[in-house]
């Protein structure tokens, strides 16, 4: 009887489980905010109580899965009628990069790094800050990318002409600091970037806030100042 009675608590919740998703609606897993994940969360909590404790029965396990399903079906439909409790429970996108401006303080509010961003953008294809306008990061933790004009892939007419492979940028600077085994990779000395740096109006290191750099397009830095300036 224990066997059957186990048996029946994870069918249930295998069936709660795929009503629950079918409630959140059609996500892929990076659309799923914190509080989606929560719904799933409690809803294996339910379950693994009810698996272990023999005074849990079949009928308060489906009285349990029936309350938190509608629950949750309540919360997602007054979500959808009211922006504020919606972006109170869901959150809402982050600007991070307007116009080529990076925001810090917005990168500090939602403690992402530079090594974290950089990542981030590299997994869209993008190797450098340089190449974007506009980058908000979602509810979800994945990014959205609006690239300049002239980050976009070529026309038909560009690709008439010859266009030669590049290197990936490097972050050769992050929060006033030199990445040292990076500068080394890439081939470089402290002396050779401080020059470097001088000549592009930069003889503080420590008022940098992050700087790229490749082969091909050399330097791109954004400064403390910068950052926090407001558009």
């Amino acid at each position: 009887m224990l066997y059957v009675d186990t048996g029946i608590k994870l069918i249930l919740g295998l069936a709660s489980l795929l009503i629950v998703t079918r409630l959140l609606g059609k996500k892929e897993m990076g659309q799923f905010t914190p509080f989606d994940f929560v719904y799933a969360l409690v809803l294996g909590g339910i379950l693994e109580e009810s698996l272990y404790d023999p005074k849990a029965t079949i009928g308060r396990l489906l009285f349990a899965f029936i309350i938190w399903a509608v629950l949750i079906y309540m919360i997602e439909v007054v979500a959808i009628k009211n922006e504020k409790i919606k972006t109170l429970l869901k959150g809402k996108p982050s600007l991070i990069i307007r116009d080529g401006q990076l925001d810090l303080e917005a990168m500090k509010k939602n403690h992402l790094d530079m090594e974290q961003l950089r990542t981030m953008v590299r997994q869209q294809g993008v190797f450098s800050l340089e190449e974007v306008r506009d980058l908000y990061l979602e509810p979800g933790g994945n990014i959205s990318i609006k690239k300049h004009i002239s980050a976009e892939p070529p026309t038909a007419e560009m690709l008439k002409h010859h266009v030669k492979d590049e290197d990936p940028t490097v972050l050769l600077i992050d929060e006033g600091k030199i990445k040292i085994e990076i500068l080394h990779f890439a081939g470089k000395t402290s002396e050779w970037l401080k020059n470097e740096l001088k000549k592009a109006g930069h003889s503080n290191i420590e008022e940098i806030f992050f700087a790229e750099w490749s082969s091909a397009k050399g330097f791109y830095i954004k400064t403390y100042e910068e950052c926090y300036r407001k558009g």
